[in-house]
């Protein structure tokens, strides 16, 4: 029986049907279960019960997966980023990370669905141990915004924000997951407080398609070498690897690859840089005019170039001469010895010898910054190098380790390390930025810490130590 026919009945209203019927009376029970099915059934689909969709307050904030080779670590290094994190793998369920997973309080069943009005819709399938229920009644949240520089961009510049948002129970009506992530913000600015690799491309391993200030620094410096003609975006792109490519070709590196930043070319693109402020080798002309001075810049600069195997006189003789000669015609400046300008460096040939010299030198150099990178990585490996920030109230391995460089230098007594970072480890610290130039004084950001500038610098101490203890004693010393 409808319900309207049940109302009109209590009414005492007559109604006529437009086809008359003759109907089976209907059982007393039929009836009230098609009564209870009519009350109840609106009020399922609107999601009444333990599965109905509520709304909340929320607290939240964004979370990244760290990877090896970043610029930057909100914590300082890449473990202690996991740590904070998580692995960046999987969430607590087992799903694979992705745009539109969150981490919500245990009390939230993996599948849940929460809309964030203006951010997206999000499924629960993460934990974390500070994403709690808070006194407040608000409840924590943290969205997954991406891997590495670019991930970690996005999540500190989504900070944290408040937000009222509707929670859909797992086993209810539930919307489907919404995120585009592009539509927050990786900022990339952020990144630089955070900052341990400084300058140094052998710390960090940009790739294609990644943004970050890796790829910024790969920029600028095959900008300056004169391989990179376009704006510094720090977005590695076709461009970026292009550039990359024709440096690797013109260096003779043409097995590295382009579509990251490989350790070889790291070091080459390092070593070219520092070649750029240099003063050529032979900054005059040479020939049977020239002043000593000049002479023997030429003598030395071909010597090393393995052309010249003479004195360094300063006197212009035939030695040199045919040394010049032989320069010019490997270059094809000049055929034969009656050729104009044979034997003789004019600004053509002087070019070329630059060229040559820095070449040789940029490798030579490569090879040293790999072999300090090396030193670097056996360190990182066998645990001798600090690898997270550190502050009052810290302990554990890094505080001990710490309190044991700091002695090393003169600034922590020996009998005193135990892991513990107090007041006597954090006047340590402060002595050992003092002295490093590090601040100017103990009201300055970051002093008696161990952030970003500090962190680089006792790394970089402990690393050029070593480094000249294997050039003495060989890699057996290590």
């Amino acid at each position: 029986m409808r319900i309207d026919a049940i109302i009109v009945r209590k009414m005492h209203i007559k109604r006529t049907p437009l086809y008359r019927r003759n109907r089976a009376p209907v059982p007393r029970h039929v009836r009230v279960l098609l009564i209870l099915i009519s009350i109840f059934s609106p009020m399922m689909a609107l999601g009444v019960g333990k599965n109905a969709a509520y709304e909340q307050e929320f607290i939240i904030t964004a979370y990244y997966s760290p990877i090896p080779g970043q610029c930057c670590y909100v914590m300082g290094g890449l473990q202690a980023d996991k740590v904070l994190n998580g692995n960046g793998v999987r969430g607590a369920d087992g799903t694979e990370v992705h745009p539109g997973m969150i981490a919500a309080p245990s009390s939230y069943a993996f599948g849940t669905v929460v809309v964030l009005p203006g951010v997206g819709r999000f499924t629960v399938h993460d934990r974390g141990g500070a994403i709690q229920e808070l006194d407040s009644g608000a409840h924590r949240l943290d969205i997954w915004v991406g891997y590495g520089e670019e991930g970690l961009a996005r999540a500190l510049a989504f900070g944290v924000q408040h937000i009222r948002g509707m929670v859909y129970p797992f086993g209810g009506n539930q919307p489907k997951e919404k995120f585009i992530m592009e539509t927050l913000p990786a900022v990339i600015e952020r990144l630089r407080p955070f900052q341990v690799a400084g300058n140094s491309l052998l710390s960090v391993t940009p790739r294609s398609g990644e943004q970050g200030l890796s790829v910024e620094l790969l920029q600028r410096s095959l900008k300056d070498t004169g391989y990179f003609s376009q704006r510094v975006t720090g977005k590695f792109g076709s461009t970026t690897e292009e550039a990359l490519r024709a440096f690797n070709d013109a260096f003779g590196l043409k097995d590295e690859p382009s579509d990251h930043l490989s350790e070889k070319s790291a070091a080459m693109i390092s070593a070219a840089v520092q070649r750029i402020a240099a003063n050529p080798p032979v900054q005059k002309t040479v020939d049977k005019t020239a002043s000593a001075p000049a002479v023997r810049s030429a003598q030395r600069t071909l010597r090393f170039l393995g052309l010249y195997h003479g004195r360094t006189s300063g006197s212009y003789d035939d030695n040199l001469f045919n040394a010049i000669l032989s320069f010019q015609q490997k270059k094809g400046l000049v055929g034969t010895a009656e050729n104009a300008g044979a034997g003789r460096i004019g600004p053509l040939t002087r070019g070329k010898l630059t060229e040559s010299w820095d070449r040789r030198l940029v490798i030579a150099m490569s090879q040293r910054l790999l072999a300090l990178h090396r030193v670097e990585t056996v360190l990182d490996e066998r645990g001798k190098n600090i690898a997270r920030f550190l502050r009052m109230g810290d302990s554990g391995d890094q505080v001990t380790l710490l309190q044991r460089l700091l002695s090393e230098r003169g600034f922590f007594p020996q009998e005193k390390v135990n892991g513990n970072f107090g007041m006597l480890t954090q006047t340590a610290v402060l002595n050992y930025q003092m002295a490093r130039k590090l601040i100017t004084s103990e009201n300055d950001a970051g002093a008696g810490e161990v952030g970003p500038l500090t962190l680089s610098a006792l790394r970089s101490e402990e690393r050029k130590e070593l480094y000249l203890l294997v050039r003495s004693e060989g890699w057996k010393a290590l």
